[in-house]
């Protein structure tokens, strides 16, 4: 069990460390062994940062209303800008829009400012990544890096259609929202990343969502990862 645990990073809790020993033990005495053996996952810290600006261009209305489902990839993609770490001086920005298939997250851009720019790389990126006449709703809150002409036209030129959150109401962008809170809580508060330097920030960030991705198993994907999933379906991860 400790061995599982080491290989998450002390990322997992006691239902994910039961799925990967794929024991009949019980949850509960799974959770009474762990807390035996001081193994503990880390847990999350409140949130204080806000990229709310204002009304700076009229808001699209709510198409998601808090239905993070979706039934195929590419049908729905929150997104936001987030900041992380503060490596030296800076604080490290971080855009990853999520699809609502399955979690993954479908591109991502990293960097020391929460300005337009990472956010509208993040969204051409994004937009590479789609088959065909695929054109998901993307989802976001009210922040000023979703409202900027820059942001708009990228969104005209690629044809995808805007939703947006109520102000200042963190449910209603609750898929982006619960992928920061995750990163946060097992890898930028446990790992220190504010002590590392912004190179290594950069590197940690890439090696999370790989890990993300690629690892991290859910439970309501039967216990796989994102990856693995699309795997299992027979489709391109």
């Amino acid at each position: 069990m400790a061995g599982a645990f080491a290989d998450s990073k002390g990322r997992y809790g006691y239902r994910r460390i039961k799925a990967v020993l794929k024991t009949g033990v019980s949850e509960k005495s799974v959770r009474g062994i762990m807390a035996e053996e001081g193994l503990v996952a880390h847990v999350p810290k409140r949130r204080r940062y806000s990229s709310y600006e204002g009304e700076t261009t009229p808001a699209p209305a709510n198409l998601v209303d808090r239905d993070f489902t979706a039934e195929r990839p590419n049908g729905k993609r929150p997104a936001d800008i987030h900041p992380g770490s503060r490596p030296g001086t800076g604080r490290a920005c971080l855009s990853p829009p999520v699809d609502c298939f399955d979690g993954k997250t479908v591109a991502y851009t990293a960097g020391f400012s929460p300005n337009a720019e990472p956010a509208n790389r993040m969204l051409e990126k994004a937009a590479s990544t789609l088959p065909g006449n695929a054109r998901p709703l993307v989802h976001s809150d009210r922040g000023c890096h979703c409202r900027w002409p820059g942001w708009l036209g990228l969104m005209e030129r690629f044809g995808l259609t805007r939703s947006m959150s109520a102000k200042g109401c963190s449910p209603d962008n609750a898929a982006a929202e619960g992928f920061f809170g995750r990163m946060k809580t097992e890898a930028v508060h446990p790992e220190k990343w504010e002590e590392h330097t912004r190179n290594e920030v950069l590197a940690l960030v890439d090696e999370y969502i790989r890990w993300h991705d690629r690892e991290r198993i859910k439970q309501s994907l039967g216990w796989m990862s994102p990856v693995q999933y699309r795997q299992s379906q027979g489709m391109a991860a």
